[in-house]
Order: structure tokens, then sequence, then C-alpha cells
């Protein structure tokens, strides 16, 4: 089967409420080596061997009469994990392609990984791409789009075809982590889909079983607001009753396989399309009255976490109150037509920020307290052929070019910042290896 051509786009939301690191254990400071005392960077490179294995569960065989080339090897291994596990596993972004613009994949590998993004969502299964992650140490969930998915349902040689060509060459030295079969599908206008979805999920699901690989990659389906009846206030978030049907089945083979909700949640969506009745301020994480929930006597002061509470109950009147709820898309333009007055650059970084600080805090919500917040951003780059408004096309965190759209911490792709933190983390590295080596 030929690689995949991504497709995407993003749904309106349909329900609003009112108006209301660990960083890497490696020296962070450039001195001389010589001032570097022996015993000590002994005594931190056992605390790092520990600290790994406790972390990774992983068995080490370490003798003390190894060889000092045995032990550089090692060090840079266990330096390979530190740097994979540095994200903390609730921060990723989307990484769309619609552009004839933007950085070559092996480039933004290394932009991703200057600013710490160690988890990121592809619409396709692009071989390059795939290709380009290998050994990065980044968790890549890859799309399967909606256009191949009656072909997969009714055809259980195809989804084996389809996972042997597009995920089994490239693991575990490319860590695909998840499969997104179709996005947006119940709920939107095609419901042919809709019938073919759970057939699809279930026979790419069973191709990852008889391949041993379903350990490793869970599938999954991401669903925009459109699957809701009503999200406001979050305890009466509901299914709509023409979606259920399909809907239910779809979550009890997901609870079954232990794969967790997906939904797109777009406050920007909600904003633009009622700001007359909608808090800006309540939108962008910034202080501002909130919303009181009657009903469970809950207070909410951004709309993001009303919205994934708004799922929680959804997905608990439905019979899975145990189901986890993963934001697989959420973020803001920073440039719009005219009837899209809050896509600014102010909005896009004001909001991403606070997303980011939030995200990183690794809290629940006020209805899911020990549910962490995990989410994906939309996205990486402006991409200039997208279709639809103008907004469609301004949601990248970076440029074209790779540099940043505006700062909320990352480093751009630009030769005195991303190529510098690259070099100096390798020079960090090498000159702990020489110091252990010595030691010996």
């Amino acid at each position: 089967m030929a690689i995949l051509k991504e497709k995407h786009t993003k749904s309106q939301a349909t329900s609003l409420p009112p108006s209301p690191i660990p960083t890497y254990l490696l020296p962070n400071s450039s001195s001389n080596l010589s001032f570097i005392d022996m015993a000590s960077t002994r005594k931190s490179f056992i605390f790092i061997f520990t600290a790994l294995i406790n972390r990774t569960h992983e068995s080490f065989l370490f003798s003390y009469s190894f060889s000092s080339i045995n032990a550089l090897i090692l060090l840079f291994r266990l330096l390979a994990v530190v740097i994979s596990q540095a994200f903390t596993g609730t921060y990723g972004v989307n990484y769309g392609r619609i552009a004839d613009n933007i950085p070559q994949p092996e480039s933004v590998v290394t932009l991703m990984k200057a600013s710490k993004i160690m988890n990121t969502r592809i619409f396709d299964a692009d071989h390059e791409v795939l290709k380009a992650f290998k050994g990065s140490g980044i968790e890549i969930m890859i799309g399967l789009g909606n256009e191949f998915l009656t072909d997969i349902s009714i055809n259980e040689d195809r989804a084996m075809n389809w996972v042997k060509e597009n995920v089994e060459p490239f693991v575990p030295g490319t860590r695909i982590v998840g499969i997104a079969v179709g996005n947006e599908i119940l709920g939107g206008g095609n419901q042919e889909l809709w019938e073919v979805l759970l057939p699809a999920v279930k026979n790419v699901h069973n191709a990852l079983v008889r391949l041993n690989l379903a350990d490793k990659v869970k599938v999954s389906s991401p669903h925009s607001a459109a699957v809701f009846q009503i999200s406001y206030p979050p305890s009466a978030g509901e299914f709509k009753e023409s979606v259920l049907p399909y809907m239910k089945p779809l979550l009890d083979f997901f609870s079954q396989i232990k794969s967790p909700f997906y939904i797109n949640t777009y406050p920007f969506l909600a904003y633009i399309s009622d700001p007359e009745h909608i808090d800006l301020n309540y939108a962008l994480f910034k202080k501002n009255p909130g919303v009181y929930d009657q009903k469970t006597k809950l207070h909410y002061d951004n709309m993001f976490e009303a919205q994934i509470d708004a799922s929680y109950a959804a997905l608990e009147k439905a019979g899975f109150e145990k189901m986890e709820v993963i934001v697989s898309e959420t973020g803001w333009a920073s440039h719009g037509d005219a009837n899209e007055a809050a896509a600014t650059l102010t909005n896009a970084r004001t909001y991403n920020m606070n997303l980011r600080k939030r995200l990183l805090k690794k809290k629940g919500t006020p209805y899911r307290p020990k549910m962490v917040v995990k989410a994906y951003v939309f996205a990486m780059f402006n991409e200039n052929l997208k279709p639809g408004p103008t907004s469609e096309r301004n949601f990248g965190l970076f440029k074209a070019d790779g540099s940043v759209s505006y700062s909320i911490g990352f480093t751009g792709l630009v030769a005195s910042s991303a190529t510098s933190v690259f070099s100096l983390k390798l020079m960090y590295a090498i000159s702990a290896a020489l110091v252990l080596i010595v030691s010996l």
C-alpha cells in the first residue's frame, strides 16, 4: 500500500459556556574540566545509573572491571535514556505537514529535541518522517487517514499489510506508541464512515496483536466537539443520541484494550463562534470570574479544563467513568480573517504559554483531580497549504523557517540557538564521559 497522504481539518465547537523539567542530568556549567571533582563525578554517575534503573525498570549488568570503552558506551546509552525521558509526559505537539516550505523531518527532530518536545502526533504514516525520528527517543502517534477506513474495515489482510508496511519496519528504533484510526469521524458529515470506524479499529488492533506489537502501540480515534449534545455546564456533558449507537461500542472496545478517549478541544473555536457570551480571559487562562457548576459545586477558571470535564461527564453517562481523557488537539491561531478578531499573536502566545505552564504542573481537572491532564498542541508549524479560513494556516508554534512564531520558552531552529544548544549538550556528555574514563 502506498504511503498515506496527510489529510486534516478541524471542526467548530458545538456547545459553548456563557460569559462569566526535569532538566537533562548533565553538567549545567561551562567550567573548565580541571575544576571538576573526580570523586563527585563518579558519585554523580552512580546516582544517575541507579536512578535510571529505578525509572526504566531495566536490568543492567554492572562490573567494576569493564573497560574504559565499555564505560563510555554505557554512559552514552544512559544519557540517551535520560534525554528521552526529559519530557514529563503531559505535553505533546501535532506535527502537521500541509505545507511546501517547512523544514525537512531531520531538522524537525533537532528542533523538537532542542525544545524538549518528546511527544508528537502526525496525521499519516510517512516513511521519511518515521525514519527521521529513529533513535530520537521522541514518542510518535501516527495516523490512518479517513480515506482508508472503508478498505481497512472490510479486509483484515489490508489492515495487516498496512501495519506491516507502516509500523513493524520502524519499531522499536522509531518509538511509535499509537495509531489514530481516522480523525473526527463520529459527528462528522460522512455517516458512512461512522459505520466502518469500529471494524477498522478492530482490524488494526488485531493486526498489532498478531505481530506482538499491541502492548507497545495503542489504537485510538480522536473526536471533535461535534460528538456532544451539550457540554455546558461540564457536569451536563453528554453525547448526541445520533452518535451513541456508534460511540458506545467503540468505547467498549477501547475500554477492553485500555485505550483512552481522545478529544480535540479548541477554546479558540468556541470563543470566535460566540464572542459576545464568552469571556476571552476565560478562554485564555487569564484572571476571570470563572464558571460555577451547580451540580458538582466545582469552579472552573478556564474553558480548557471545563471542556475536558464535559468529556468525563459524557463518558460517565455512557458507562465509562474510568476511561482517561487525553486532548489530541488544542491551540490558538496567531492570525485570522476579519471575523476571527481573537486570532492574534498576543492571544496565541498567551494561550499556549499558559497551557504549557498548566500541563507541566501535572495536575488533574476539578472533576477528575487524580487524572493528570495530557495534551497535544496544534501545531508545530504554520501550514501554508491548508484550506479554509486564514486561521487554519496560522496555528504554528514555529514559522516555516523553523524560527519561533512567538516566545513561550522554545528554541527556534537557527544556527545561534538550536544548533548551539544541541552542540553544548553533546559537549557536556563527552566531557562527563572523559572524566569517568580518567577516574576509573
